[in-house]
């Protein structure tokens, strides 16, 4: 049996066969939750065909939903709508799979599992006597997650014991509001307090310093408008209440440096906080996601010595940003065979 898997968040829409095949699909979840399946149903129409579908999702947590309870449910009834007469199977923390009627019954325990099933997945990726630490770094969220012996030893397993533990640090290369990492900013040689406003984002940071592509296509940006360079410019003197004419390229650049910097010390703490409860010193960083960049600048900086290796070229995963839902199916593949 063929399987593909759906990692279903608040932003994004990720797809995977578990063989190569990888795609992500913008979708504003707390925008238009009721939509749900007519989005699902489209992207199955260009994935390959397959009749049993598995999930993953963090979805839940978007503010559309009263409760996180009532999220789950939601989201498992428009995957049900999308999927049409298809089998489905939900991940959860614990490592294995239930029907949507025993997800919805306990529904805490498949809510924010994606991060579980990428460990589970990429631990295999280690010789089997060693450490490690998976450290992904998406467009909103960093997950810090600790190996040990193809296991995963984390300490938190729901989100709040995740951030309360450092395993979870709620802070991405998109989506992250820059008011959010710094209260000033350089700015002709001075530092000047920033608007407390969504007026730009850390992709607005990482387009200004060449880190991610430029995608005119792509308006999920704090205005609108394209996510291209002269746009972030323009996005980033906002945090300063400039026109983009009033702010120079040079001072933009010190301002995305800044930023990307304090981002920085925020992930390097929870890296170190989750380094230091370890008996054993892990020898190999696994990193992926988006912020992939990121992950590698941190580690090179603070720890040298570490192996590092990327998730998407130890396997056959093209896209590392679809890392989750790459091992949702090959972890529903293991299961039905």
């Amino acid at each position: 049996m063929n399987w593909l898997a759906l990692d279903i968040g608040g932003a994004n829409l990720k797809v995977a066969d578990g063989k190569g095949f990888t795609a992500e699909h913008p979708y504003a979840l707390w925008q238009d939750p009721a939509q749900l399946h007519h989005a699902i149903a489209q992207i199955l129409s260009t994935s390959p065909p397959t009749r049993a579908i598995a999930i993953t999702m963090t979805g839940e947590l978007a503010d559309c939903y009263p409760t996180r309870h009532e999220g789950v449910r939601q989201i498992l009834h428009q995957v049900e709508q999308g999927i049409g007469d298809r089998m489905l199977i939900v991940y959860r923390i614990g490592g294995d799979f239930v029907n949507a009627t025993e997800a919805a019954r306990d529904p805490y325990t498949v809510a924010a599992s994606n991060w579980h099933a990428l460990a589970t997945w990429a631990s295999r990726q280690l010789p089997p006597t060693h450490n490690g630490i998976v450290i992904d770094i998406g467009s909103t969220t960093t997950d810090v997650i600790p190996i040990t012996k193809e296991n995963v030893c984390s300490i938190g397993h729901t989100d709040t014991e995740r951030l309360t533990s450092s395993e979870l640090v709620y802070t991405g290369v998109r989506r992250t509001p820059i008011a959010a990492l710094v209260s000033c900013l350089p700015y002709q040689g001075q530092l000047c307090g920033v608007a407390r406003e969504t007026f730009a984002t850390t992709s607005d940071v990482y387009l200004t310093l060449n880190k991610i592509k430029e995608n005119s296509d792509d308006c999920a940006t704090a205005d609108g408008r394209p996510a291209t360079r002269e746009a972030a410019h323009n996005r980033i003197a906002r945090m300063l209440c400039l026109d983009g004419e009033q702010l120079t390229t040079d001072d933009c650049h010190k301002i995305a440096t800044s930023v990307m910097e304090s981002q920085i010390k925020l992930i390097d703490h929870a890296i170190a906080q989750v380094l230091n409860r370890q008996q054993n010193p892990p020898l190999t960083a696994l990193v992926s996601g988006s912020g992939e960049f990121l992950a590698r600048l941190i580690l090179q900086r603070s720890a040298p010595e570490m192996r590092i290796l990327s998730i998407s070229e130890q396997s056959n995963l093209p896209d590392s940003q679809c890392a989750p839902a790459h091992a949702v199916a090959v972890l529903a593949q293991e299961r039905s065979e």
